[in-house]
């Protein structure tokens, strides 16, 4: 396994890396104190091209492979976590389902729009009864003609108050699973009510929504993949969130290291700097290999992922490692910092609260604890 990057991933990630110090870090306190991000950003993403990562030209997407993707991911995610889930829920949610379930007409309507930022999607499939249990959704699709129309509510939607289209998950059969059915459904549709969330502990920045479907009728054209796979749709394009979302946990966690260096030398204590002293050299060892293991995880997925191997067990346990060291690496910043950790004049405080959501969405860590066990015991414990 060779993780050497080539010359135009390095290329990429240098890109990215600028991009996000002029147009991200410089806002991060600003958009989390005001619990809004600039919507501009949106239009910004797609200039650098980053809302087309792996969409294929033909229909307006910048190409790239998994790594690719993931590197991207990773400057977003050092940036600010709200940005990073605007790419990862409407490209990597949405905008590649779209790709890889979607016919011609579907990719040819929805793609080109999602790629240039004229167009902003949203991923429909928790429910204020259902996370963990998806196969047990809620949201009914009854057919109607040639139509279907939705009933339901969906929660914790993120870009649910920006999006333009929404990737909704419906049931149109018996229970469980093989009874649910996906729709690409315009946010504009009559009957369709969205609701943001405010007060977020962190993300505060990030379009957090509850939608409100009544009676919004879709054609059946509207229909993403066969009647029935709706669950399949999910799961495949979770596998590949995982990896996104640990991804950019690898970022978070590498801005906490990153800065808990630079004030280590700067901050002095007893007549030297605090990076003197052993014990402040032990938390940033371990933050650093925290940082390090879980990039090591990420790019193993990544890879697997792009060969088009098994990897969703893999990607769970980047999922699982890299969601949860973001919490220990941005804790033990705040130590590192003190008392000035804990105020958002500077990185941490944010960080950490950032970094707490990333262990219960796309997927909780014990979840993710129970897929690993599955693969290596044979046996199902849902």
């Amino acid at each position: 396994m060779d993780f050497t990057l080539t010359q135009e991933q390095e290329q990429l990630r240098a890109l990215a890396r600028t991009w996000v110090e002029r147009e991200v870090i410089p806002h991060a306190t600003e958009w989390d104190r005001a619990e809004q991000v600039d919507p501009g950003i949106v239009k910004r993403l797609a200039d650098v091209g980053f809302l087309g990562l792996g969409i294929a030209e033909e229909y307006g997407g910048s190409g790239g492979d998994m790594l690719s993707y993931c590197l991207v991911m990773e400057e977003l995610g050092r940036g600010d976590s709200s940005v990073r889930g605007i790419v990862s829920v409407s490209l990597g949610l949405v905008a590649k389902s779209i790709q890889r379930w979607g016919t011609e007409e579907q990719k040819r309507r929805w793609l080109p729009g999602l790629c240039a930022g004229e167009l902003l999607a949203c991923f429909g499939l928790t429910e204020p009864e259902t996370g963990s249990d998806a196969g047990s959704l809620r949201m009914k699709a009854v057919r109607d003609g040639d139509d279907w129309v939705l009933s339901g509510t969906k929660m914790f939607i993120t870009n649910g108050t920006w999006a333009d289209i929404a990737l909704i998950f419906a049931r149109t059969g018996g229970p469980g699973p093989k009874g649910i059915t996906a729709f690409v459904v315009p946010t504009s549709s009559d009957g369709f009510n969205r609701r943001e969330i405010k007060g977020k502990l962190g993300l505060r920045g990030q379009a957090t929504a509850e939608l409100v479907l009544d009676g919004v009728r879709v054609s059946d054209e509207q229909r993403l993949g066969p009647e029935g796979a709706g669950f399949k749709v999910a799961m495949t394009a979770l596998d590949r969130g995982r990896i996104s979302v640990a991804a950019g946990c690898v970022g978070l966690a590498r801005g906490c290291l990153e800065a808990s260096l630079e004030y280590a030398r700067q901050r002095q204590q007893f007549g030297k700097p605090i990076a003197s002293f052993q014990l402040i050299q032990e938390m940033l060892a371990d933050m650093a290999v925290e940082v390090d293991a879980a990039r090591l995880l990420v790019w193993r997925a990544a890879d697997l992922a792009q060969r088009g191997e098994p990897f969703g067990t893999q990607a769970s346990m980047a999922k699982l490692f890299a969601t949860e060291a973001s919490i220990r690496v941005a804790n033990t910043a705040l130590q590192v910092f003190g008392g000035y950790g804990y105020i958002d004049e500077f990185p941490v405080a944010k960080a950490l609260r950032d970094s707490r959501v990333m262990t219960l969405y796309e997927g909780t860590s014990q979840i993710q604890k129970l897929l690993i066990g599955r693969a290596l015991t044979g046996i199902n414990a849902f």
